[in-house]
């Protein structure tokens, strides 16, 4: 049995000893190089391929199956001449031996200098898409003859055994891959590309690392990444997996306007190929200043994916990103505008659309929650609903231009002049102001107003605009293709109430606008006060629009207002005013009495003042002023010039005196100047109020007319009696009053 033993050893080992001869005889004896064209002949025949073999091939028989192919090139056979890939190098080897049991054991695959061109031509064909299938066959060629349909049968029946994998590494090195589509000239490309892994055998964590530089010519983007993960995969479930991800790079382009964007993103990414499912969990990424942290899912990967999610960004300054991307902000009337911002969310998204639901959003010191959508992208579609606690939207206005704050002063100069005189009681009646109140700098940024697709619902609990404190404010509108309207605008202003409708069309050069309006029991001191000054007035407002105007400052559109107006004032006050007591020490003075009574107060008040107004370009006209306070009426018609603030009225006044349950004796009107409506004229400022006013030299000469034919009457009515007849009265008195 040792003698036995000993034989067979013997022969294993000189059977051994005679494959590695065989092997070593064979790969030094027999050269692949030789057989360049027929291997050139089976890639045109099998795969429609044109291989180009310019370097040698080198390999390995045992106990390696070892290849290397040295500056070789391929193109469709029906381009020959138009190579899409071509390689420097490329080696691997396979163990002979586990290749009998279908297992694919692999030393190193490495491959060096791959560059691949890549293009669709104009008819949308790929140079790439016939590679692959058998070359066409010549006319008359005889085809080998198919196999029996039994064998083929059996075949089909019996399934395939896979492969299994088990290879060193793989290793990729200045790689290069560039794709142009001629049917829109779009171009795309990644070089520098390297990549290496640890083993890869499946169902195990493979480690690999990846780099690449991309590039796009429309827009013009370039972009340097870095991969690291561990991959596991499994083909029969067909499941692929990214366990530890981080991807970090720089991005710069058109789009980032010669800014440069900082990237990185971490996470468990996992697709799962059968049902049709992929995720990215534990999700961690930053932008510059921006982190956020979230879940991922898309479904549907070869139908139409659908994406979904949680989404959450810590609290960022908006402003600093924005700017640090290349978007420019249009200037703001505060500088630290978008500060601060913070977000989070559920999102969905397909190809075209994106969705933010349950948003929580902070943006300046404001909450708000509700939905954003984008529903177009493409066209920019984007609807907004939201509820919010407070916006400050004064804070985003544009800021107050240096020409305007010249002109502001200027005009504030004259009104100051204005004041100063008449309150030196200068007898000369104040001019109408010359200066213009208004800014003539863009108010409107035109062209994002054209491109805008929008409709926004928008409810808040503290809406500041134009300084004014809006409460429960509601809007809805909507916007496209530059039509602007706003459908709803109502809120409470200073416990009064207003609501509003308006639109603005910016598709034609010269903006239109349009704006409906009622305003019930809002203090109108709150609307005419300006920087804080004081006002002549007060009381609560009712007031109906309908207005017009075009342009796109304040100045052109207080220039070109149009339309009409009512208003009418209630539980009104003229401030720091006593007129009701100054009047009845004027008639105690005529009658030769003392007032009896103790003074009424500091201010007057209004127990009437309406009226209403039409708009011509800027200038409103009031022709039926009516106010009336206690002791006088006054009626007025006169303008209201808009453009510089100023007032130009004839008031004419009727003194009743004292009208009260118990009137002061010494502050009755004599029956002669009953019903006379002495003449006033205001002109000036309007914020002189009451101080622009003068006595009307003309207005009085008609009213001293009056007089003397009132009292000629009277002499008359003694002297006559009942001697005459009324109708010669009634002559007489014409008569003399002419």
């Amino acid at each position: 049995m040792k003698a036995l033993g000993k034989i067979l050893g013997l022969v294993f080992l000189g059977l051994l000893l005679l494959l590695v001869a065989l092997g070593f005889a064979l790969t030094h004896l027999f050269d692949p190089n030789d057989y360049k064209d027929e291997i050139r002949k089976i890639a045109h025949d099998k795969a429609n391929l044109e291989l180009t073999l310019n370097g040698d091939i080198g390999w390995s028989l045992f106990p390696w199956l070892g290849i290397e192919l040295h500056e070789a090139t391929l193109a469709s056979a029906a381009t020959p001449n138009e190579p899409f890939a071509d390689l420097r190098m490329l080696g691997l080897s396979v163990r002979v031996l586990p290749l009998l049991r279908k297992q694919v054991q692999m030393s190193d695959i490495r491959v060096e200098g791959l560059n691949l061109t890549l293009k669709r031509d104009a008819q949308g064909n790929g140079n790439w898409e016939q590679v692959g299938h058998p070359a066409p066959q010549a006319s008359g060629e005889v085809t080998a003859s198919a196999p029996s349909s039994d064998a083929a049968e059996q075949r089909a029946e019996a399934p395939a055994e896979p492969l299994k994998l088990d290879i060193d590494s793989l290793s990729v090195k200045d790689a290069r891959v560039a794709y142009r589509d001629e049917r829109n000239g779009r171009e795309f490309n990644a070089e520098s590309i390297e990549l290496s892994t640890g083993a890869i055998r499946e169902g195990s964590d493979i480690p690999i690392t990846l780099s690449a530089f991309f590039g796009s010519n429309q827009p013009v983007m370039r972009a340097r990444t870095e991969l690291q993960a561990d991959l596991r995969f499994d083909r029969a479930l067909k499941r692929y997996q990214l366990g530890n991800a981080r991807l970090s790079g720089e991005a710069s382009g058109e789009p980032l306007q010669g800014k440069t964007l900082a990237f990185s993103a971490q996470g468990e990414l996992l697709a799962d190929l059968a049902a049709q499912i992929a995720e990215w969990n534990s999700l961690k990424l930053t932008a510059n200043g921006l982190r956020g942290i979230g879940d991922l899912k898309v479904r549907d990967l070869e139908s139409e994916p659908k994406l979904s999610g949680g989404l959450s960004i810590a609290e960022f300054n908006l402003r600093e990103f924005l700017e640090g991307i290349g978007q420019r902000l249009p200037p703001m009337a505060d500088a630290g505008a978008l500060g601060k911002a913070e977000l989070a969310t559920r999102l969905t998204a397909t190809e075209n659309s994106i969705t933010l639901n349950d948003l929580t959003l902070k943006l300046d010191g404001g909450n708000f929650t509700g939905a954003i959508a984008v529903t177009d992208l493409a066209k920019r579609a984007l609807q907004v609903q939201l509820k919010g606690d407070r916006l400050d939207l004064d804070r985003y206005l544009p800021p107050t231009s240096k020409d305007s704050k010249a002109a502001s002063a200027a005009r504030q100069s004259e009104v100051d002049g204005s004041i100063a005189a008449a309150g030196r009681g200068t007898s000369e009646l104040p001019e109408k102001p010359s200066q213009q109140a208004w800014s003539a700098e863009p108010a409107l940024p035109l062209e994002p107003l054209r491109k805008l697709d929008a409709k926004v619902d928008l409810d808040l609990g503290l809406l500041t605009l134009d300084k004014l404190p809006i409460t429960n404010a509601s809007l809805r509108g909507n916007a496209k293709d530059g039509l602007l309207v706003v459908e709803e605008l109502r809120g409470d202003l200073h416990d009064g109430r207003f609501d509003a409708k308006g639109r603005i069309d910016a598709r034609q050069p010269e903006v239109q606008l349009a704006l409906t309006s009622h305003i019930a029991r809002v203090p109108v001191e709150k609307i005419l006060q300006r920087n804080g000054e004081a006002t002549p007035i007060q009381g609560l407002l009712d007031l109906n629009a309908d207005l017009r105007t075009r342009g796109n400052s304040q100045k052109a559109w207080i220039e070109g207002l149009n339309g009409t107006a009512n208003f009418s004032l209630n539980d009104g006050v003229l401030v720091d005013a006593n007129l009701e007591q100054q009047l009845c020490m004027a008639i105690a003075t005529l009658n030769r009495k003392s007032l009896s009574s103790e003074p009424r107060g500091r201010n007057t008040p209004f127990e009437q003042l309406q009226g209403s107004l039409t708009f011509r370009d800027g200038v409103a006209s009031n022709p039926d002023l009516k106010a009336r306070i206690p002791g006088l009426r006054v009626n007025g018609d006169g303008d209201l010039d808009l453009r510089v603030l100023g007032m130009d009225y004839r008031v004419g006044i009727v003194i009743e005196g004292d009208k009260g349950e118990m009137p002061d004796p010494a502050c009755q009107v004599n029956a002669r100047y009953a019903d006379i409506a002495w003449p006033l004229r205001c002109r000036g400022p309007l914020e002189l109020g009451a101080k622009a006013c003068r006595l009307d030299k003309d207005g009085m000469g008609k009213v001293a007319a009056q007089l003397a034919g009132d009292k000629l009457n009277q002499k008359i009515e003694e002297k006559l009696g009942d001697k005459v007849s009324p109708e010669l009265k009634d002559a007489l008195k014409g008569l003399f009053k002419r």
